[in-house]
C-alpha cells in the first residue's frame, strides 16, 4: 500500500528540551490513523513539523514519497489540516469564509465546490449566521470545510473533538467515516479522547514524552484484547503473593486503586475467591473486565 507519510528518526528540540525524540512513523493510503497522547506529549508539535509550521531538529519527513524539502513543500498542496483552532474570519458567514479561501487558493468553480463542501460538513443551512456566533461544533466543522475545499488526499486534524457535546462528537464521527469510506481520504487525527478515536481509526500510535512508544492496528488490538479479573482488597501484598505462588496467574498490582488485575484462566474466579478466603484474605470486590484502548494506553504510559 502506498505510503502517504513516512517519518524517520524525527526529533525537535526547544532549547535543551526534546519535544519530539527519534520518532518513526508510517501512514499508508486509506488509513485513519489515531495519534494518542496526553496533553503535552508532543502530538501537536509532530503535526506542526509535518505541515512545516515549525522546523525539525533532526530526522526526515516524506509526504507522498517526497525526497527533499522542496518536494515536501510541494506535497503539502495535497494536504488539508486543522491545527489547534480553526482559522476563520469571525465577521463572515460559512459561505463567505469559503469564498475567501477559494480565492486565496485559486480554486476553480468555487460556487459548486463551496456548496458541496458545506453540505458535506453539515453547514449548508447556516444562512447569514456569522462565524463569531457559531457553536464550537460548527466552528470545528467550518475549519474542516476550509481544509477540504482543495480536495486534499490527506487530512490532518489536531484534537478536533475537544469541547464538543455528544451530538457534535457523533456528527464528527459520521463525517470522518464518510470522508474515508466515500472519498478514500487518508486521515491523521490526534486526540486524548480515546473512546471516540477507537470508533473511527484503524491504526493507532501512542506518543509519550516526545516518543512514539507503540504502534498498533485496531485488528491487532482486538486480537490481543484479553479478559481479566479485577480484585479489590485491602491486603494487596498477601493476595498478590498467593495468586502468583499458589495459583500461578500473571498479575498487575494497581496500588493507587487497591486493585490486582489477574490474567490467564479467568474462568477460575471461584477458585481464586476460595483460595483467598481460605487464606483469610479480605475480598472487597472481584469481577470480570476486558482491556479497552484507554486501559491499554494508561498501562503503557503510567
Amino acid at each position: 500500500m502506498e505510503k502517504v507519510l513516512e517519518i524517520s528518526h524525527l526529533s525537535k528540540k526547544f532549547g535543551q528540551q526534546y519535544a519530539l525524540n527519534d520518532v518513526n512513523l508510517i501512514i499508508r493510503k486509506g488509513d485513519v490513523y489515531g495519534l494518542i497522547g496526553k496533553n503535552g506529549a508532543g502530538k501537536t508539535t509532530l503535526i506542526k513539523v509535518i505541515t512545516q509550521l515549525i522546523q525539525e531538529t533532526d530526522g526526515s519527513v516524506s509526504l507522498f514519497a517526497s525526497s527533499n524539502r522542496s518536494q515536501w513543500t510541494q506535497a503539502l498542496k495535497r494536504v488539508g489540516s486543522v491545527i489547534e483552532s480553526p482559522v476563520a474570519h469571525k465577521h463572515m458567514t460559512a459561505y463567505q469564509n469559503l469564498v475567501y479561501y477559494c480565492k486565496a487558493r485559486h480554486i476553480p468553480n468555487p460556487d459548486q465546490v463551496i456548496k458541496e463542501t458545506l453540505n458535506y460538513v453539515g453547514l449548508n443551512n447556516t444562512g447569514k449566521k456569522k462565524f463569531r456566533d457559531f457553536s464550537l461544533g460548527m466552528k470545528q466543522r467550518l475549519g474542516i470545510a476550509i481544509a477540504l475545499i482543495a480536495k486534499p488526499d490527506f487530512l490532518i486534524l489536531d484534537e478536533p473533538i475537544n469541547g464538543l457535546d455528544p451530538v457534535g462528537i457523533k456528527e464528527f464521527r459520521q463525517m470522518i467515516k464518510r470522508l474515508n469510506d466515500e472519498l478514500g481520504m487518508t486521515i491523521l487525527i490526534s486526540s486524548h479522547i480515546l473512546s471516540e478515536l477507537y470508533l473511527v481509526a484503524n491504526r493507532f500510535g501512542i506518543v509519550d514524552q516526545g516518543r512514539l512508544i507503540k504502534e498498533i492496528s485496531k485488528a491487532e488490538f482486538e486480537e490481543q484484547g484479553e479478559d481479566y479479573i479485577i480484585l479489590k482488597t485491602s491486603q494487596l501484598a498477601l493476595a498478590s503473593q498467593l495468586i502468583q505462588d499458589q495459583l500461578h496467574h500473571r498479575i498487575k498490582v494497581i496500588d493507587k486503586d487497591g486493585e490486582i488485575h489477574i490474567f490467564g484462566q479467568t474462568h477460575d474466579i471461584k477458585v481464586i475467591v476460595k483460595a483467598l478466603v481460605q487464606a483469610d484474605i479480605d475480598v472487597d470486590e472481584i469481577y470480570y473486565a476486558r482491556q479497552d484502548l484507554e486501559k491499554f494506553f494508561t498501562d503503557l504510559v503510567d
